[in-house]
């Protein structure tokens, strides 16, 4: 039920909360909405298996035939996120414990032990039987497995699993000696199994065991994840399979490796901050998705090197992987799988989108590259743990200023439906590294304010502010075709790592490194002979010693503006500089420097510029680099966006003022239908996307 003609919208429907009399009314105001796709079953495994081995599809079969009927497509879940309670009762084992040894109970979702034997065994049982029955209904659009992979645990099947795969990874005790430095503290292993998961301890871990131990478990969750893939490919091909990406430094998932073993790159995006901040974070997010899909596209061909992007959209056998309908010719298309519609989650308290925000959001995702929106959840609940939830239906019901906006949205999207497919713009490239991400977060590092997100974040802030559309890349991708590329906080660096930004700098590409980037080794040993280690040649710097500023501390630069977080020593190796220290004991020296490497550029920035110094920085290496905006009229706070197509553009353009703007354009205003001749009106906190005329490409 992929309809090339339509984007995704949609969310996840839980009739199992509700009386059978409510389904229709859902249903007829899913058609309302004009939604097309729904998640069923996410959390259903105690109704459809309530007890081990007896199974209750009655209800299942009318939801599905149900939505069918109406022309709803259904992306059926496997319910292994939350196991029932005879399943915890059966196998108190599989039941997950802390680091700190304590096993908690049944009661809430994710307590169960992905390295259980048990819990793998009945995912897998339910997953095999909901694809024997439903793999070819004509509601069935997408398979969507599990929930949010995301949960660890320290049993003693976690601490098994763990030794086999570091023999796997290292190959001998002698290699994973050397990798975690095991001499330090008295930690040297002699036989397997003395190694046991990182627990609680009395002092400082050791950084090698942590950083593996997240490794290990982004593994063994893709490999319950691929368990359960593979029963529902097996029983119908052509249906797609995904899992929902969850986001956060919690979450011990590498999802740009996970990108090549799904079929659509899906992710759950809830911002966190209320103020601009939030329209940060989602273009952060978008962008994150698609460096992901596309990273996952590459390392497919790679392994498959007969495929090429017409056979990736239409084969049904080869390397495995689904392709969905419209997906970009790049592999970069990716679904916003949930959101908020009203709410933003903040510390202590939800708060209230205002008016044309749930639409603003979700059309920035899909300006960078979302099949379409979804979102958390279809209607409200009225008890369990998430009642007050954010819903499209919310208590108030369908008379309510949600479901209205969630009527017109559903309207938006099929005027647009026509973008889907096109490549997003961007001429700048930002490295993300979910490894030097967990290594940061180690507590015996020089500062507690060191966070590899954190940073990526900042960089794009300061060039999303600046009108640039980003790439998110990770290291080895291939990047001969940005003018720029910004590595931030990139603390893991392999000598593969460090060549592949020396050839991009080699052959003419602008290179952008900031503090704590190239520190470390991808096992956390620290390169020694002077910072930033893997990249002091092509920066043409050495830095001796790191100053950690305190909180609330700044150090003013010269020519205006302050650095936070962190300062160093920067002694030149051939650099020149750019940006000096103005006070303190830095005094004098070089704050961002800039050097020639071969027939490119590489600067490096020793300290966390604020935010307007930061943007004016990236800008003047962006422009440099011979990058531009991708509206450069566009006024501050409206967010512009560009896809390309083999035979139109079209300018997104998000406007998150509380003022009209005009912005030139030519070309079509498709919400509308307006002509536009040489510049569109993008109302307050609204949305205008315009197909370009040929002359405004």
């Amino acid at each position: 039920m992929w309809d090339e003609a339509r984007l995704r919208f949609g969310g996840d429907w839980n009739p199992e909360q509700w009386p059978e009399r409510v389904w229709a009314e859902d249903v007829a105001l899913m058609r309302r909405a004009r939604v097309n796709l729904v998640t069923v079953g996410v959390f259903a495994w105690s109704r459809l298996e309530p007890a081990p081995g007896r199974y209750d599809f009655g209800w299942l079969d009318r939801v599905l035939d149900l939505l069918a009927d109406n022309g709803v497509g259904a992306a059926l879940a496997t319910p292994t996120a939350s196991p029932p309670p005879w399943f915890s009762l059966a196998h108190p084992g599989a039941l997950p414990v802390t680091a700190d040894g304590v096993r908690l109970h049944h009661g809430s979702r994710d307590t169960y032990c992905a390295a259980a034997p048990a819990y793998r065994a009945a995912a897998r049982r339910i997953a095999g039987v909901l694809a024997d029955r439903y793999a070819h209904h004509p509601a069935l659009a997408l398979w969507h497995v599990h929930n949010e992979y995301g949960t660890v645990c320290h049993c003693e099947h976690a601490a098994v699993a763990f030794r086999a795969w570091l023999a796997g990874r290292h190959g001998s005790l002698d290699a994973l000696n050397d990798a975690w430095t095991t001499s330090f503290w008295s930690q040297h292993y002699s036989d397997w199994a003395q190694i046991s998961t990182p627990r609680a301890t009395q002092y400082l871990a050791n950084p090698g065991q942590l950083l593996d131990f997240r490794r290990f478990w982004s593994d063994t969750l893709l490999a319950a994840y691929a368990e359960q893939r593979d029963l529902l490919r097996a029983a119908n091909p052509a249906v797609p399979v995904t899992t929902n990406y969850v986001l956060g430094d919690w979450v011990p998932v590498d999802h740009a490796r996970w990108a090549a073993e799904v079929d659509l790159v899906s992710i759950d995006h809830y911002p966190s901050a209320v103020d601009g901040a939030a329209e940060e974070q989602t273009a952060l997010a978008a962008d994150l998705a698609r460096g992901w899909a596309r990273h996952g596209a590459r390392a497919r061909a790679a392994a498959d090197p007969t495929a090429d992007a017409s056979a990736h959209r239409a084969r049904a056998d080869g390397d495995g992987r689904r392709p969905v309908p419209g997906d970009a010719a790049d592999g970069s298309a990716w679904l916003l799988m949930e959101s908020a519609p009203n709410l933003i989650y903040t510390a202590g308290r939800m708060h209230t989108k205002e008016p044309g925000r749930m639409a603003r959001h979700s059309l920035a995702h899909v300006a960078r590259g979302s099949r379409g929106a979804m979102y958390f959840q279809w209607r409200a609940p009225v008890g369990g743990a998430e009642r007050f939830h954010s819903a499209l239906v919310p208590h108030a019901g369908p008379d309510s200023r949600v479901f209205r906006e969630t009527v017109e949205l559903g309207a938006i999207l099929d005027r647009i439906a026509e973008t889907d497919g096109a490549r997003v713009e961007a001429s700048v490239a930002i490295g993300w590294d979910a490894a030097s991400g967990w290594a940061l977060q180690h507590p015996g590092l020089p500062s507690q304010r060191l966070h590899h997100h954190g940073e990526v974040a900042a960089a794009h802030r300061a060039l999303w502010r600046a009108g640039f559309g980003c790439d998110v890349v990770l290291p080895g991708d291939p990047v001969d075709r940005y003018a720029l590329l910004v590595l931030p906080a990139l603390y893991l660096a392999s000598d593969d790592a460090a060549a592949w930004a020396r050839s991009y700098v080699a052959g003419g590409g602008h290179l952008v490194v900031t503090w704590l980037s190239g520190v470390a080794d991808e096992h956390a040993r620290v390169r020694t002979g002077g910072y930033p280690g893997a990249f002091r040649d092509v920066l043409g710097v050495r830095v001796e010693e790191f100053h950690p500023l305190a909180d609330g501390d700044e150090v003013p630069l010269g020519g205006g503006g302050v650095g936070r977080i962190w300062a160093e020593s920067v002694g030149l190796a051939g650099a020149e500089v750019v940006r000096a220290y103005a006070a303190g004991v830095l005094a004098g020296q070089p704050a961002v420097t800039r050097h020639r490497h071969g027939a490119g550029t590489a600067w490096y920035v020793s300290t966390r510029p604020d935010d307007e110094t930061y943007r004016r920085l990236l800008t003047d290496a962006a422009l440099a680099a011979g990058a531009a905006p991708t509206c450069p009229a566009a006024p501050a706070g409206v967010e512009a966006v560009r896809r390309r197509g083999t035979a139109a553009s079209w300018l997104f353009l998000l406007n998150h003022t509380d003022r009209a703007h005009r912005v030139p354009a030519a070309g079509v205003e498709l919400l509308t239908g307006a002509l536009v001749d040489t510049a569109v009106e993008v109302p307050a906190g609204g949305v205008a996307v315009v197909r370009e005329a040929p002359a405004a490409r």
